[in-house]
């Protein structure tokens, strides 16, 4: 199992142009908002929770083998999602604006590898969407993982 260090390092391989650096710190968290939001809008249950719910919790789990930071900053990134998106739903039906911002986010993503020259780590293993979350805020971190 790879260390975050060692997750951060892949990671870095492709984002090291500036403007790809900028794209990222800006695109990622509202990919994770988005997605976040989609995955409390799944109306599916099993047993008391709900399927998006779940999925969230595995991720969760997987940022805890990660070590407690890591789990313990997602979890307050996952907090800040879930305030936001309560807050988007008094004003609003939350689906049609979290498809756009995942959208228009993903499509800056895309920009910034067509500017850093590189496919996005994604393509070599799925697992780089969830270190995504993490990398932008790796300052948190202060070189101790």
């Amino acid at each position: 199992m790879k260390t975050l260090e060692q997750w951060f390092a892949e990671y870095g391989e492709s984002h090291q142009h500036p403007t790809n650096q900028w794209i990222h710190k800006i695109c990622v968290p509202l990919i994770f908002f988005s997605i976040v939001g989609l995955l409390i809008l799944i109306p599916y249950s099993l047993g008391p929770l709900r399927v998006g719910e779940i999925l969230i919790a595995i991720a969760l789990g997987w940022y805890f083998t990660l070590g407690p930071k890591p789990f313990v900053v997602m979890l307050a990134q996952l907090a800040i999602c879930y305030v936001l998106f309560y807050a988007l739903r008094q004003v609003a039906d939350p689906l049609v604006p979290l498809i756009v911002i995942f959208v228009l986010a993903w499509i800056g993503q895309f920009y910034g590898h067509k500017v850093e020259g590189k496919k996005p780590s994604f393509f070599k293993d799925l697992q780089y969407l969830l270190v995504g979350p993490l990398w932008v805020v790796k300052f948190l971190f202060k070189g101790r993982f």
